[in-house]
Formats: structure tokens, sequence, C-alpha cells
């Protein structure tokens, strides 16, 4: 379980395929303080550290995560935001994530506003998932490349988010432009409650 607070962006250091899998070597500044079988969210999906070596670790996505996220996109270099599992004895700053992406979005417009940003965001609609609760709602919570955001301009097959100085800083949306990729994870108490009214 997470919250969308993102700790860090990391660099992908390797990336080796293996069968339908691939395997990911990131650094970042907390390489000491894992575990081998801790669970990190990367972009938002949850996976787990598998070796850690000098100051860099892995981590291996299947088929299934590479299909549905932007992970298989990434290349050496790249920076991927990191987000360790939430302690239960917190605050609860940014909202419930699972760490299971729904789906990727593409990125369609950034504009500028007066010292933050505004991105917008479009994504495959379906209405039969729509119905489950895998939509945006005006003011609501949204998972973008592992971020906690909130939604703002909420259509049918896009939404809106701001970014502050700050965010943009700390995470990988200094490096979104106009067509990347990202990874999406729609607010798990939506679908809850979709799911009820469907008994």
């Amino acid at each position: 379980m997470f919250s969308g607070i993102v700790e860090e962006a990391a660099i992908v250091r390797d990336l080796k395929s293996d069968g339908g899998n691939l395997h990911l070597t990131l650094d970042c500044s907390f390489v000491n303080e894992l575990k081998i079988d801790q669970s990190v969210a990367h972009n938002g999906v949850c996976l787990t550290v598998v070796d850690i070596k000098d100051k860099t670790y892995t981590v291996t996505a299947v088929a299934e995560t590479l299909q549905r996220s932007n992970l298989g996109k990434l290349q050496i270099g790249d920076l991927v935001n990191l987000e360790r599992s939430m302690i239960m004895n917190g605050r609860l700053d940014g909202h419930i994530v699972q760490g299971h992406v729904d789906q990727t979005a593409v990125c369609e417009k950034i504009e500028e506003a007066d010292g933050s940003w505004y991105f917008t965001f479009s994504y495959e609609f379906n209405p039969d998932m729509a119905k489950r609760g895998y939509m945006t709602v005006e003011k609501g919570s949204v998972c973008v490349n592992g971020t906690s955001l909130t939604v703002v301009n909420s259509q049918k097959d896009s939404f809106q988010v701001a970014i502050i100085p700050y965010t943009y800083e700390h995470t990988n949306f200094c490096k979104i432009s106009v067509g990347s990729v990202v990874n999406i994870e729609f607010d798990i108490i939506g679908k809850y409650i979709a799911k009820i009214n469907t008994l």
C-alpha cells in the first residue's frame, strides 16, 4: 500500500530482458535501506526488490505489467518515481494507492500557470470499465506515475492536474512532454463504490 507521495526520482542504470520479464536496475539515495523482498512503487507500479549490489538495486516486471504500464518504454538514464510502502503509524499525506496501475495515458498539453503547470492527459475510455470506477471525478484523486494528484477539468477520456514547482523538480514530471506516456491508477474508493452500486 502506498500514498502517492514520491520519495525520489531514481535513475535507470540497466535494463535486461529475460523471456517476457524485464529486470530494471536503478540507483537512489536510500539503496542501503532497502531489503530483498521489499515492495517499492516505480512510476506507481508495485515491484519487489530482488537484488541489491553496490549502490544499485534490481526489480523485475512481468509481461502483464509491461503491457499495462510505461515501464517497458524506459531507457537507461530515464527517471523513475519511487515510493516505499506506507508505514501505518503516520499521516496519509496523499491518498490510498495500491501500486496496481490500471492503464496508461498520454500527455496532450502542458500549460504554464504563473509559476506552476497544468498537464492534460488523455486515456482510452471504456464505458464498461467506467461503470466499475475506472474514471476520474472533479477534485477527486488520481495517481500519475506514482504521484498522488487532484483532478481538475475531468472529462470522459481526459483530465488535468496542477503541478507545483516542488513536485515538478522532485519527480519525473520535469521530463514529461507532449506525447509522453504515463501510468495512471484510478481512485480505489471510487472502484469500491461503483462495485457496491452494481450489487
